[in-house]
């Protein structure tokens, strides 16, 4: 499974009504740490295929979700489980220590 692209009007029934822990990536075309991390978030998903879903928001076409979370600066990643956000974490990280993150909030 790869990432999905998750908009303000399907946020609450991707996000906060799913059955697995999401990990949700606000990110924009143009940030380059955005860029960068995407591809480990790719194969983190489906790594984590059926455990975790990843999904994206694009923060220049969806200003409510970050908003209503407070995101300040991208890429910016929220873990939920149950519906709440369990972990949060700013900026590019190596594909290595974005999973052991993802592992750390199960």
């Amino acid at each position: 499974m790869s990432t999905v692209p998750v908009t303000d009007a399907t946020f609450d029934t991707e996000v906060r009504k799913s059955d697995v822990p999401v990990v949700v990536d606000f990110w924009a075309e143009w940030c380059g740490p955005c860029r960068q991390i995407g591809p480990a978030l790719e194969e983190l998903s489906k790594e984590y295929a059926g455990k975790v879903k990843i999904v994206k928001v694009n923060v220049d076409e969806n200003p409510e979700s970050p908003a209503m979370l407070g995101v300040r600066g991208i890429p910016a990643l929220f873990l939920f489980k149950n519906g709440q956000v369990v972990s949060n974490k700013v900026g590019a990280a190596p594909k290595a220590a974005l999973a052991t993150w993802i592992a750390s909030a199960l």
